[in-house]
């Protein structure tokens, strides 16, 4: 299986440009079974999706999870997650988190292969504190969830370093890809997006997607890894 994590700041290019058709020409480039995405909808006013379920359906081979509280969003705090028309989605719920700014969580059952697998989309804090906070949260909400399936955590954690301070804190039970620098997408060298597995799934190989539009489609650059599921 491939996962991708991607912040698209509300589809606003580096040119200045809203353009969601762009970001979905990104998405096919990498062709993954299951997408992360961060700040898709926009943080004032009515939070209006800048990626319509339209726009998904016609332009890719994907379908969102239903998530929305809000009218005119797609996601929860701007969190979303596709996966590919053949998979299905079984159950999705928000994750409230500790925050002094709209962040939150989303968490999404689906089947593969007959297989549950649980989906986990965050887009976390800027504040190192806040952070903890929200990742002990976010774990303690995972633990207290129905089952123990392989489960994938994805998004944008905010954090400037390499470290895993804030993904030790999932536990024992959870391992981290050594993350790639994702920004910002004209020179990345911070690493602020973050791919957390549960043990029992394998990574096999990771890397950020570089490429003409993706360098200009966000200020991040999409973070993938190819899975083993057990």
């Amino acid at each position: 299986m491939r996962v991708v994590s991607y912040n698209i700041r509300k589809s606003l290019g580096l040119d200045r440009r809203r353009k969601p058709a762009r970001i979905l020409d990104v998405l096919n480039e990498i062709d993954a079974d299951v997408v992360f995405l961060q700040e898709v909808d926009r943080r004032t006013g009515k939070r209006k999706t800048t990626l319509t379920p339209e726009m998904i359906a016609q332009y890719t081979d994907y379908h969102a999870a239903d998530i929305a509280i809000r009218e005119h969003s797609l996601g929860w705090h701007g969190n979303v997650i596709l996966i590919k028309k053949h998979l299905n989605f079984e159950f999705a719920w928000r994750i409230d988190l500790p925050t002094l700014e709209p962040r939150g969580a989303i968490a999404a059952d689906i089947k593969v292969d007959g297989k549950l697998v649980r989906l986990v989309a965050t887009h976390l804090a800027l504040l190192a504190r806040m952070r903890k906070l929200q990742v002990n949260m976010l774990a303690l909400a995972l633990e207290d969830a129905p089952g123990d399936p392989p489960t994938i955590i994805a998004g944008d954690f905010n954090e400037w370093r390499k470290s895993k301070s804030c993904v030790d804190l999932f536990g024992d039970g959870y391992i981290s890809i050594d993350p790639a620098p994702s920004f910002h997408s004209a020179l990345p060298v911070v690493a602020f997006d973050r791919i957390v597995v549960s043990k029992n799934i394998k990574f096999l190989k990771t890397s950020v997607h570089e490429s003409l539009k993706s360098k200009i489609a966000s200020d991040h650059l999409p973070l993938w890894a190819d899975l083993r599921l057990p």
